[in-house]
């Protein structure tokens, strides 16, 4: 287990804090701090009442739920979304209704999960070309889809 510090902020208070649901789960789920309603097209900016402190090298990614995103066309934009270690604003989580219909969201309803996920850093060595291999610049659905 990695060590994340959480502080409360107060919007956020009487809201339970990100929780793993199951034992095998690998996010956490993330919850709304205030009542909206999402129109058909619409985007938000949800806040959820809490910042974090990641540690060096690590990255906190906001991603989907999966049955808001089936059940309602409910999703994170750019997802998934990245909070960098030196971040200490209150995480929100960016979500859009592609669904036909309104999506009602109370505060505490989850929204979206946190996976805590290592960073590796890449030191980048600019070369004249590149290796060669079976798939080449080959790409966007190249491999076919059966």
């Amino acid at each position: 287990m990695t060590p994340v510090k959480i502080m409360r902020l107060a919007n956020g208070e009487n809201l339970p804090l990100p929780t793993y649901e199951t034992p095998g789960a690998a996010g956490m789920d993330l919850r709304a701090a205030e009542d909206t309603v999402l129109k058909p097209g619409a985007r938000f900016l949800m806040p959820t009442g809490f910042a974090i402190a990641l540690p060096d090298h690590y990255e906190l990614q906001v991603r989907p739920r999966s049955g808001l995103a089936v059940k309602h066309g409910v999703t994170v934009l750019n997802a998934p979304g990245t909070i960098d270690s030196d971040y200490r604003g209150e995480i929100k989580v960016p979500l859009i209704n592609h669904g036909t219909a309104d999506f009602v969201i109370k505060r505490g309803d989850r929204i979206a999960q946190m996976v805590v996920a290592a960073v590796a850093r890449a030191t980048l060595r600019e070369v004249s070309g590149l290796d060669d291999t079976a798939r080449g610049d080959n790409g966007f659905g190249s491999s076919g889809v059966s």
